[in-house]
C-alpha cells in the first residue's frame, strides 16, 4: 500500500524558515514525479514546486520563486520542500504528491497519483 507522510509543518513569523518533508513507502517512486500542493481556508488547492524523477528539472509556482525549493532523493523515497522568507500568504496545509510515471503535466494535480494527508503551515505577521 503505498503511502506518503508530509511532516515539518509548523508556526513560524514572518521572515522565518521551514522544511518540510514527504516520505514514501509501499511503492517505487524513482521513475515518477513528485510535487508539493497547498490549500488555504476556503481556497482550491495549488500548485507549490515539482520535481521529476532525476532531480534535475524542477518547477515553482510564481508566488515561491526565489524563496522555497524542492529537492529529492529517490534512495531514501523522500522529498524536502525548503521554505524561507515565509509570509503569511504561505499559510495553509500542504500536500505532498507522488506519480508513478514522469508527466509533462507535472504542475497539475491530475498527473498524481498518490498524496500524503497534509501538514499544517502557520505563518504569523
Amino acid at each position: 500500500q503505498v503511502q506518503l507522510v508530509e511532516s515539518g509543518g509548523g508556526l513560524v513569523q514572518a521572515g522565518g524558515s521551514l522544511t518540510l518533508s514527504c516520505a514514501a513507502s509501499g511503492g517505487t517512486f524513482s521513475s515518477g514525479s513528485m510535487g508539493w500542493f497547498r490549500q488555504a481556508p476556503g481556497k482550491e488547492r495549488e500548485f507549490v514546486a515539482a520535481i521529476r524523477r532525476n532531480g534535475g528539472n524542477t518547477d515553482y509556482a510564481d508566488s515561491v520563486k526565489g524563496r522555497f525549493t524542492i529537492s529529492r532523493d529517490n534512495a531514501k523515497n523522500t522529498m524536502l520542500l525548503q521554505m524561507n522568507s515565509l509570509k503569511p500568504e504561505d499559510t495553509a496545509v500542504y500536500y505532498c504528491a507522488a506519480s508513478r510515471v514522469s508527466s509533462v503535466w507535472y504542475t497539475r494535480r491530475f498527473a498524481y497519483d498518490y498524496w500524503g494527508q497534509g501538514t499544517q503551515v502557520t505563518v504569523s505577521s
